[in-house]
């Protein structure tokens, strides 16, 4: 069992920065992927940026080379840098980990972070 807790979100202008974190329970290093996708209302949930162990990040068209995602494998915390910011990237923001157990995986959420991009 993960329990993922997401910090950061709030209200910021378009054009601005955010920065978001995810506090994991366990190790992040013993998980298979982490990362941060998004569900803006009567949308559908959407990749945001993961985290691939050992290496590798993937991100969505929608951010590339605005949104950056980071990991602190002695804090077990993975955070989602986000530049250049969006009326529409205004959704809430869930934290996403991957485990592979004897050939099954499992997928565990946060609970959730509101940002609100706007004037």
């Amino acid at each position: 069992q993960v329990q993922l807790v997401e910090s950061g979100g709030g209200l910021v202008q378009p054009g601005g920065s955010l920065s978001l974190s995810c506090a994991a329970s366990g190790s992040i290093v013993s998980l298979h992927a982490v990362g941060w996708y998004r569900q803006a209302p009567g949308k559908q949930r959407e990749l945001v940026a993961t985290a691939r162990n050992p290496s590798g990040t993937n991100y969505g068209d929608s951010v590339k080379g605005r949104f950056t995602i980071s990991r602190d494998n002695a804090k077990n915390t993975v955070y989602l840098q986000m530049n250049s910011l969006k009326p529409e990237d205004t959704a809430v923001y869930y934290c996403n980990a991957v485990v592979v157990r004897a050939g099954t995986t499992y997928d565990y959420w946060g609970q959730g972070t509101q940002v609100t991009v706007s004037s």
